[in-house]
């Protein structure tokens, strides 16, 4: 089922027809000396959209820097105004957006830990209610995707159209090269369920050190994002919050250089061509595996069946141990990733445990 929002499109609000919208600035907004260093950067930068700040910062520990607070809020404005853009920042409560908008502050975005309340959600979109300012939604910092589709709905129901997703990532109690975890299917079923609404990708959380940014931040170009946001801070060591994700103004320059841009579209006419032949095969190919699978499960009913006439269990340990071994070392020898061929077969004897259980019940209609 598809997710309906009443929103407006991108281009209309903020970002230059056919680009990507690039959000950049630091984490924290830390003193006017900064956002003065700030402006001279990236006054040299013809492509930055929109400076972002933060302003308060819900930190996870009481002694980590949360931020210079309502003081630093002119500061951000103003910086704004030298360099001819918006400025974003984040707000976690309905005070802040009252703050923010009172200082003229023009996108504010809702961060992950609020996102993932819906208290606190509902609370802002009151606070909102009336009020024509473009809202940024991140994704619940758990992979919970309805959570992030009622934090957008409660945004949207309060009359907000100029509004955007933000992927961030999730937190995972895994071991992971990532801060948190993309989880790139969540993004992409969100933007499944509402084709209008923009995706904005924030390299920064995802990746959590610079060395990752670059990579991430291709990734979303290559998923067709609708544009990227990062830190940059003009002295990223001596930054008082998340300085190991932090982009010097020259690094993110030479980033952005460095992004191959790609579109969904193509005008050439030959590549449609091609495409389309390529996409038949495929076409054929999902056919005739789904058929085959079809297959496969009227195979496992028969089976079934002659485990329920001689009273044996449906789950047989040595037989899965040999299906796993096997499948995987062929996968791994025509190429496939082996972590896919295992996860595909989980799936298929999650189904097949389902539809044996039923016939051993007799659910199964013939």
């Amino acid at each position: 089922m598809e997710l309906s929002l009443n929103i407006e499109a991108l281009d209309s609000w903020v970002r230059k027809r056919g680009q990507k919208l690039l959000i950049s600035g630091p984490c924290s907004v830390e003193s006017p000396e900064q956002m003065d260093e700030v402006v001279r950067a990236l006054s040299k930068q013809d492509n930055i959209d929109v400076l972002r700040g933060g302003i308060w910062k819900p930190r996870t520990r009481p002694d980590s820097f949360e931020g210079i607070g309502t003081e630093a809020l002119p500061w951000l404005k103003e910086a704004g105004r030298a360099l001819d853009i918006p400025v974003e920042t984040e707000a976690a409560e309905a005070e802040h957006v009252e703050l923010a908008l009172k200082e003229g502050i023009d996108i504010l975005w809702i961060g992950a830990r609020t996102s993932a309340s819906p208290f606190s959600v509902q609370e802002i979109a009151d606070a909102l209610k009336g009020v024509d300012i473009p809202v940024m939604v991140k994704n619940p910092i758990n992979p919970d995707i309805q959570l992030w589709i009622g934090a957008l709905e409660r945004i949207n129901n309060a009359g907000i159209q100029k509004l955007a997703a933000v992927h961030r990532g999730f937190s995972s109690f895994e071991n992971s090269v990532f801060r948190n975890v993309p989880m790139w299917d969540i993004a992409i079923a969100l933007k499944s369920l509402c084709s209008d609404l923009p995706i904005i990708c924030d390299p920064s959380h995802i990746a959590g050190n610079k060395e990752m940014i670059p990579f991430v931040a291709q990734k979303a170009i290559d998923l067709d994002m609708d544009g990227l946001m990062i830190e940059s801070h003009p002295d990223p060591e001596h930054a008082l919050s998340d300085k190991e994700q932090q982009l010097s103004p020259e690094k993110l320059e030479n980033l952005i250089r460095g992004l191959s841009m790609r579109s969904a579209t193509s005008t050439d006419p030959v590549f449609e061509n091609q495409l389309e032949e390529l996409r038949a095969i495929i076409d054929q190919i999902d056919e005739d595996l789904i058929k085959t699978l079809v297959s496969r499960m009227k195979i496992v009913e028969k089976i079934g069946e002659y485990k329920k006439e001689n009273s044996v269990t449906i789950f047989q340990l040595e037989r899965w141990k040999e299906i796993l071994e096997t499948r995987t070392s062929l996968g791994k020898k025509l190429d496939l990733d082996e972590d896919f061929v295992k996860s595909f077969l989980e799936l298929i004897h999650e189904l097949s445990i389902r539809r044996q259980t039923d016939v051993m019940n007799q659910r199964i209609e013939k």
